[in-house]
């Protein structure tokens, strides 16, 4: 079957028109979440004023050289500042992915949706798509580490995992398989999008330093929900190909 990407591109922004205001509240709603996570168990104030060391920083450029260099206070508070980080991401990027699944699902089907329903239909497979996110973006983090291009293909290739995970409710490794093998064979299809999405992401972040003026909260809670609506709108395509393509 001949996909076009002028239909894909098409069928996205008509079920985002359709679904907007579901669309923006699950992405505000996790944002809050998300932000919430991060101040909950976040070190305070005064052990993050710890890493403020001018003497350490200035006296090397490498990464690896300023972690030597810190104090082993330093190097806790460093550890679960990263770790706060990195869990709250995954598990609002999960309820992310989750919410828009079932916000798919349901609305495709004909039957009145709303985000609060969509985000309670999520729930069942939530610890599911948690453990496939974590072990993506393992990989995918491992693959930009190691140079830039095989994290970008990684990316490609695992794109559709959680959709068919969600869908045919078949295991992880499944997922991840059937995932790069069709990634491989419709790049085409899924690396324009896939890019597009890395790059808003970057933009985004630059918007921080566009937002000096409101407080820091508000405007956490701003490019979050932002960063939220790229994802979301990725997911929406995503979906729509994966639904052709069976």
């Amino acid at each position: 079957m001949l996909i076009r990407v002028s239909s894909l591109y098409s069928d996205t922004i008509h079920f985002f028109r359709h679904q907007w205001f579901n669309i923006i509240l699950i992405a505000f709603l996790i944002s809050c979440i998300t932000i919430l996570l991060n101040k909950t168990f976040m070190p305070s104030l005064d052990q993050i004023q710890v890493l403020n060391n001018k003497e350490v920083i200035s006296s090397t450029n490498n990464l690896i050289e300023i972690i030597r260099n810190m104090s082993l206070q330093q190097q806790h508070v460093l550890l679960q500042v990263s770790a706060v980080g990195t869990f709250s991401s995954l598990v609002g990027n999960t309820i992310l992915l989750g919410g828009m699944l079932s916000l798919i699902s349901i609305a495709s089907s004909g039957k009145k949706v709303s985000a609060l329903i969509a985000l309670g239909a999520s729930i069942p497979s939530l610890s599911r798509l948690f453990l496939l996110i974590s072990l993506m973006t393992l990989s995918i983090q491992l693959g930009f580490m190691v140079l830039v291009f095989p994290g970008i293909v990684l990316s490609v290739l695992f794109a559709l995992a959680p959709v068919i995970l969600n869908t045919d409710k078949v295991g992880i490794l499944t997922s991840i398989q059937t995932s790069s093998q069709i990634g491989w064979s419709q790049i085409r299809l899924i690396a324009p999008p896939v890019m597009f999405w890395m790059l808003s992401k970057v933009f985004v972040l630059l918007l921080i330093s566009k937002l000096i003026s409101v407080p820091p909260d508000i405007a956490s809670i701003i490019l979050n929900t932002c960063s939220n609506l790229i994802s979301a709108i990725l997911i929406i395509y995503l979906s729509r190909l994966y639904m052709l393509l069976n």
